[in-house]
């Protein structure tokens, strides 16, 4: 099979090409796993943090990607939740010990990192740990859906908000757009205001329907009862702790920090960004619970979902795009056609 893979860390601003197209063996299913002819691939951060050393896989080379839309041509003999041919999606969760914070469990393996993933014609991932599509979107409108919409429903449900209350966006690409949407649905009455640092960001989220669109150190006008954080860099935390209401939460949905900026953090100030009782919480991951959970969520919307496609063997254009920030919705490759 073709695939693009990984076989060493590297600085994609020194190698602007750190994967190789490569021609693999055919991967082949155990008694509990099917085996996926990968039409699409989501590039998601998270590859980044992969590729650049943050999110390090334990074993090189291998083939990223965690973003897969696909269909179902064998399956193991214990398989039973899809027929031949089904379309199915694969997200971060490759596998896990099934519980509702599976997500945090030492048995917590990722798709793309911990086993090999969808920048390749074919992937094998356990039945339980596969999804069916909704019909209402493309093989590349969904494939985003598999991360960046799972885990931002689990951000947006870890924000606790309330319908009537205040929420902030802060970044906005492949995850943000998809919340805006997703927290317009589940929470009408919500006002919803977009830090983001270009001009054609902020216009995405105006379009999208949100309340206000600022840049990441402009003051909205209302302090939001919580921020979900969707960067990459530190300069977002510090605005955002600085901008929550009292009480208010701050989601950090990253699975990796860049430290670029890092240094920006020793200048946080007890009286101004954590007193008065405000949160702080992470993302660690996504479950199978909450992909199941959201994407009825998504189809019943249904969500818009922006998506700009790429080969596979552009892969490396891609990834080297989003590095560099140029983003509106997500990335996807295209691996086969549609069937």
């Amino acid at each position: 099979m073709r695939a693009m893979v990984l076989p060493a860390i590297a600085d994609l601003e020194r190698n602007p090409a750190p994967l190789q197209p490569m021609t693999l063996p055919d991967p082949v299913p155990g008694d509990h796993e099917i085996l996926v002819r990968v039409s699409v691939c989501g590039v998601c951060h998270t590859e980044l943090d992969e590729i650049e050393g943050r999110t390090p896989p334990p074993r090189l080379p291998v083939v990223p990607g965690h973003e897969i839309v696909g269909r179902v041509v064998a399956m193991g003999a214990a398989c039973s939740r899809f027929a031949l041919h089904q379309r199915v999606g694969v997200g971060w969760i490759h596998s896990s010990s099934g519980e509702a914070d599976e997500n945090l469990s030492p048995e917590f393996r990722a798709t793309g990192r911990d086993a090999p993933g969808g920048y390749a014609e074919y992937v094998v991932v356990r039945e339980r740990y596969a999804y069916s599509i909704p019909e209402v979107f493309s093989d590349a409108e969904a494939a985003p859906l598999l991360c960046a919409g799972g885990v931002g429903y689990r951000s947006l449900m870890l924000a606790g908000i309330g319908d009537g209350d205040v929420l902030g966006l802060t970044g906005f690409g492949g995850s943000g757009h998809l919340v805006l949407q997703l927290a317009r649905h589940l929470y009408p009455r919500c006002k919803v205001f977009v830090f983001a640092r270009s001009a054609g960001e902020r216009a995405f989220a105006l379009e999208l329907g949100a309340d206000w669109a600022g840049d990441t150190l402009d003051d909205p006008p209302a302090a939001p009862h919580a921020i979900i954080d969707t960067t990459p860099a530190w300069k977002p935390v510090l605005a955002a702790l600085e901008r929550l209401r009292p009480g208010g939460r701050l989601v950090i949905n990253a699975i990796r920090k860049e430290s670029r900026d890092r240094d920006l953090m020793a200048g946080i100030r007890y009286e101004d960004h954590l007193w008065m009782e405000k949160e702080i919480k992470s993302v660690a991951n996504v479950t199978h619970h909450d992909i199941e959970a959201f994407l009825p969520i998504a189809a019943q919307i249904p969500l818009r979902v922006a998506v700009e496609e790429f080969a596979l063997e552009d892969a490396n254009a891609a990834l080297l795009s989003l590095r560099r920030g140029h983003v509106r919705g997500a990335k996807v490759l295209r691996i086969f056609p549609s069937l």
